[in-house]
């Protein structure tokens, strides 16, 4: 255990941004989810820009690399070109 207070906060504040980050990023994971699973176009099309917020705040956060969030983007956004 910590035997200094700026460890004990230290590891109060890293017990909360991990936590916190966990949630964001699971949130997104579904949502992701949501749209490829998704068989109408135009309510795909809906939450296609939802989703592509909610990965740019993922990199601004430093949660994801900025090239998995573009990649995402990418495959997500033929996913819903390509539905009928």
């Amino acid at each position: 255990m910590a035997n200094h207070k700026s460890a004990i906060k230290r590891i109060k504040q890293s017990t909360a941004k991990r936590l916190r980050n966990r949630y964001y990023h699971k949130t997104t994971r579904s949502a992701i989810k949501g749209i490829r699973t998704e068989e109408d176009k135009k309510t795909a099309q809906e939450k296609l820009p939802m989703v592509v917020s909610l990965l740019d705040k993922l990199v601004k956060r430093n949660i994801i690399h900025k090239n998995k969030a573009a990649n995402l983007k990418s495959k997500l956004a033929k996913h819903v070109n390509r539905l009928a």
